[in-house]
């Protein structure tokens, strides 16, 4: 009983921490998302940018914004 409940455990922190890398379609952008959280990797192109591109990291933790440096 032991090895089934910590099978069950292993396989529910799988579930809700390791991410799936997703190719975005706005120029080059990476969303890495889990259950629990997402990564998004930001190389957009942006016209009104000086350098033609917006590039950055967001990350989102259940849904809500705690990190975004693009720009």
């Amino acid at each position: 009983m032991k090895k089934l409940l910590a099978a069950v455990c292993i396989l529910l922190a799988l579930l809700l921490l390791v991410p799936i890398p997703l190719r975005l379609k706005d120029g080059g952008s990476v969303a890495y998302r889990a259950l629990l959280y997402t990564v998004t990797d930001v190389h957009r192109i942006a016209p009104e940018s000086e350098s033609g591109y917006l590039e950055g990291t967001v990350i989102e933790i259940l849904g809500t914004e705690i990190f975004n440096n693009v720009g």
